[in-house]
């Protein structure tokens, strides 16, 4: 096959993927476990590390892959959203999976697929789709162990046939409240639903009325929980060249000079979250310590695009997901922590759904001025609401509105280049709210 037939076939696949409709969401396991029936169960042919919670997921997850393969075990990993392609939410040993596997796995499901289809008032969705491509990818790979996030919640999210030995939990607020639940204790609820019986679940600090749920679920299914704070957690960080060196206390003991290439504070909570749970996957504990070099190699090694990414410099353009309050929280703090501006402007655009009120209150304090702009999702919300609600909480002098992302971007640019004299090192922008609106960036600054 030409590599132009190649990329043709995957480009026909992507389309036929798409038009199941890219955020439809139907919250039920019957279909996905229908198709895997179907498909030989392959998420039965390899153990899995589940990962729920609101913020930090996906570099978790790419934690626990980078450190498990420090150890030398082949892995799947499977996130969302993505940033360029879908093949990057299928990754195998690090790296998405190829074009061409990707289609041939798709044409072998396609057809059971369409027969699962014809069974039920509602189709498989986007999501239901690409779970089986993944645990079907893994199983042929074949993976020795799967990293599987969550989509959206936990209980009924199509991830959760998979019943992990080691549940991990990260940090839970409010968000998609929607589909969760107005109530944090509501959420958690909905994501304890990963823990089956007998797991070991690793669970991040929780605010108390999310702390409850995980342990009744863990006491009313005998699954064993390690705790950040008591079984585990950071016990010292300091800023480094490009990330941040830490000390963590781990389930087997404490692991020291531990660099990590991301920046914030969350970000060393991840890593303590993900150390543990890699611990109780590979049977350490009280009487074993995991190999401290090993460790060192797989942290050093890890990557996670779109949180605090540094694409540019002169001025620095940073990139930062973060569409939730507890996620800008995070984000604030660690641009405060970690880089010296001397002038910062935002640039933001999130969507319809969410706190817009809020991620703008976070971000004032630090940003110097603001654009804001609509990312491609049809989702989006319109700038001229996003601009009012600017103007309220920056002040009309200090926002600026345009529709269009590149052009946001370079009036950003633009205004944070504006009455600085000589050196740039310390100007910066900052793209934010959303994962669509840094895939739209990262597209426009990563050619």
């Amino acid at each position: 096959m030409s590599e132009r037939t190649d990329r043709t076939a995957f480009a026909e696949v992507d389309a036929a993927l798409t038009a199941r409709g890219f955020t439809r969401m139907r919250f039920e396991l019957e279909k996905i476990e229908t198709l895997l029936d179907l498909l030989g169960s392959p998420q039965r042919a390899y153990p899995s590390i589940h990962l729920t919670g609101t913020n930090g997921k996906t570099s978790t997850a790419r934690m626990i892959d980078s450190l498990l393969r420090a150890f030398g075990l082949h892995t799947g990993r499977y996130t969302s959203p993505h940033l360029e392609t879908v093949r990057e939410r299928i990754s195998l040993d690090g790296e998405p999976v190829s074009e061409d596997r990707f289609v041939s796995t798709y044409r072998e499901i396609a057809p059971l697929a369409e027969l699962v289809d014809q069974r039920f008032a509602e189709p498989l969705t986007y999501f239901d789709m690409t779970t089986a491509l993944a645990f079907a990818t893994f199983a042929d790979a074949p993976v020795d162990v799967a990293v599987v996030e969550v989509g959206l919640g936990g209980a009924e999210d199509a991830t959760n046939v998979i019943q992990a030995g080691v549940a991990v939990i990260t940090p839970i607020g409010l968000d998609h409240t929607e589909w969760l639940g107005d109530t944090i204790e509501d959420i958690a609820l909905h994501k304890a639903g990963i823990i089956h019986p007998g797991a070991t679940v690793i669970a991040a600090a929780q605010e108390e009325e999310a702390a409850r749920p995980i342990l009744e679920r863990c006491a009313e299914v005998n699954a064993t929980v390690a705790r950040e704070g008591a079984e585990f957690g950071v016990l010292r960080r300091a800023v480094a060249v490009g990330g941040q060196v830490l000390t963590i206390q781990g389930l087997g003991g404490v692991y020291e000079e531990i660099f990590i290439p991301l920046h914030g504070a969350h970000q060393a909570q991840n890593a303590a979250v993900a150390l543990a749970a890699v611990e109780a996957f590979l049977g350490a504990g009280a009487r074993r310590q995991l190999d401290i070099e090993a460790v060192r190699e797989g942290f050093a090694a890890t990557s996670s695009p779109g949180r605090l990414e540094r694409v540019r410099t002169a001025p620095t353009v940073l990139l930062d997901g973060a569409h939730n309050p507890h996620g800008m929280a995070a984000t604030v703090a660690a641009v405060q922590e970690e880089f010296a501006f001397s002038k910062l402007v935002g640039v933001l655009a999130v969507l319809g759904d969410k706190d817009a009120a809020s991620l703008l209150e976070l971000l004032e304090p630090v940003l110097d001025s603001i654009v804001v702009a609509e990312n491609s999702s049809p989702r989006a919300m319109p700038v001229d609401e996003l601009a009012e609600l600017a103007r309220e909480i920056f002040g009309p002098e200090r926002v600026q509105a345009t529709r269009e992302m590149p052009d946001a971007i370079e009036a950003a640019v633009a205004e944070a280049e504006s009455d600085v004299p000589g050196e740039l090192s310390g100007v910066g922008v900052l793209v934010t709210g959303s994962v669509v609106t840094v895939a739209d960036a990262r597209r426009l600054l990563k050619r």
